[in-house]
């Protein structure tokens, strides 16, 4: 008896190895093989069409090449999580429903599925493209989201939607068309990367979302670039807006953000636009040719701006106010390429400090009626006494140590093309939405 009950013992103790399951087309097939699966078994798909919606409900692996397709014949999401350490590998998702309000997906992780990881996958015409609602730790790396085009900009879904769902990767996935491509809504503690959106409303759009990274990202011909709302302690680094439309980068209502490294450039009415916004770090940043380059606004307070570039923008700074504001830290500004400054000790640093606006400016953004009288003598009688009696400058924007030269920020080879297809899209009469109000519509 002792020698069956140790036999017993180690019997429970070792591991049980996942069975590889073939899984052939067919309808109810790929329900059918997850209701028959034993948790930790891998589901292989071959080539063909298998029905949704399906709903994997135990811990499995369900991997298949491009040419397996799960289709969800229009009826709401296509494939639920609604259980822990799932994955799903290589196949392809579509047709889920149209329903907005259910958030339909091609992918929806539901609340307690947790660990679950979506890779390699092909998203295409579904609402969402994946939703991860609620289930923490997921892994979304690597996948092709194509989304719908068949509805207006604001009536789409997201290529990827996180809500409450603390610890998301989001990695190298490649996504175009539909609404936003990363909408983060009251999540935290996640990391969001390598990722390149295209075709979209915004790239990147954070609504109540705390302490998550944003980095490596590429943003191209979208109407906005990066839109970090309502938020605190992101993490803005080393990504890239080109040809975006509105903004490249939003601050409204965010505090506490790193903000480094990233590179904004091209057809974009505003390279960056602080709104309401509080003591965040910006620096090592390139803002070039764009409308204005820093728009500052709405009692925007205990923010540093230092080691810029602002390059050929139109208009570098917009700041309609009456404080005071020094834009260096501890003895580093930013380049302003129409500085006109010498270095004679070649220390690197201007030896003139650099003031973008005066009060004429402010007149023309209060009152554009009176850019009429842009070349007056009047006008010109106050420029000429504010340069020369600075006492009678209003309070302004103000760099004490304007940099000489500006940081360089390369673009991957690969994304150049893309660049070069979205220039000039934006010029009058080719928009392909109604106006976006980039701060209330959410």
């Amino acid at each position: 008896m002792r020698w069956l009950t140790l036999i017993l013992a180690l019997a429970l103790a070792l591991p049980s190895y996942a069975a590889e399951l073939e899984v052939a087309p067919g309808p109810g097939a790929l329900a059918l093989a997850i209701a028959g699966a034993s948790s930790g078994d891998v589901l292989i798909l071959r080539d063909g069409t298998y029905a949704g919606p399906v709903t994997v409900d135990r811990p499995l692996t369900i991997s298949g090449p491009g040419g397996a397709v799960v289709d969800g014949l229009g009826q709401g999401s296509v494939v639920i999580v609604a259980a822990a350490d799932v994955t799903l590998q290589g196949f392809t998702v579509t047709g889920s429903g149209t329903q907005n309000e259910d958030l339909d997906s091609g992918v929806k992780i539901l609340m307690g599925a947790d660990r679950v990881r979506v890779e390699d996958l092909s998203l295409v015409d579904n609402m969402h493209g994946i939703d991860v609602h609620g289930g923490r730790d997921a892994q979304i790396v690597g996948n092709t989201i194509v989304g719908r085009q068949d509805a207006r900009m604001n009536e789409r879904g997201n290529g990827i939607y996180v809500w409450n769902s603390p610890g998301t990767l989001l990695d190298g996935n490649d996504i175009r068309f539909g609404r936003d491509g990363i909408f983060s809504n009251a999540s935290a503690d996640s990391i969001y990367r390598n990722n390149i959106m295209r075709d979209l409303r915004f790239a990147v759009h954070f609504m109540y979302t705390k302490n998550t990274e944003v980095s490596g990202n590429v943003s191209v011909g979208n109407h906005l670039g990066f839109a970090i709302m309502f938020s605190d302690r992101a993490k803005i680094l080393n990504n890239r807006s080109l040809g975006d439309r509105e903004h490249g980068l939003m601050l409204n209502y965010a505090n506490n953000a790193d903000v480094f490294g990233n590179l904004v450039r091209g057809g974009t009415k505003k390279c960056l636009f602080i709104y309401n916004a509080h003591k965040n770090l910006i620096w090592d940043n390139r803002f070039e040719s764009c409308g204005i380059g820093i728009h500052f606004t709405a009692g925007s307070e205990r923010n540093v701006l230092t080691g810029n570039a602002f390059i050929g923008n139109r208009e570098q700074v917009k700041y309609v106010g009456t404080r005071d504001m020094e834009w260096s830290h501890e003895g580093r500004g930013n380049f302003w390429s129409d500085h006109p400054a010498f270095d004679l000790n070649g220390d690197g640093t201007a030896d003139s400090f650099y003031r973008p606006n005066d009060v004429m400016d402010q007149v023309l953004w209060s009152q554009p009626a009176a850019s009429l009288l842009i070349g007056s003598p009047a006008v010109q009688l106050v420029r000429w006494s504010q340069r020369d009696f600075p006492a009678a400058l209003p309070g302004g924007v103000r760099d004490s140590s304007p940099l000489m030269q500006p940081l360089i920020l390369p673009v991957p080879s690969a994304v150049l093309p893309y660049e070069a297809e979205a220039a000039g899209r934006w010029a009058e009469g080719t928009y392909d939405d109604t106006y976006i109000d980039t701060i209330a519509a959410h």
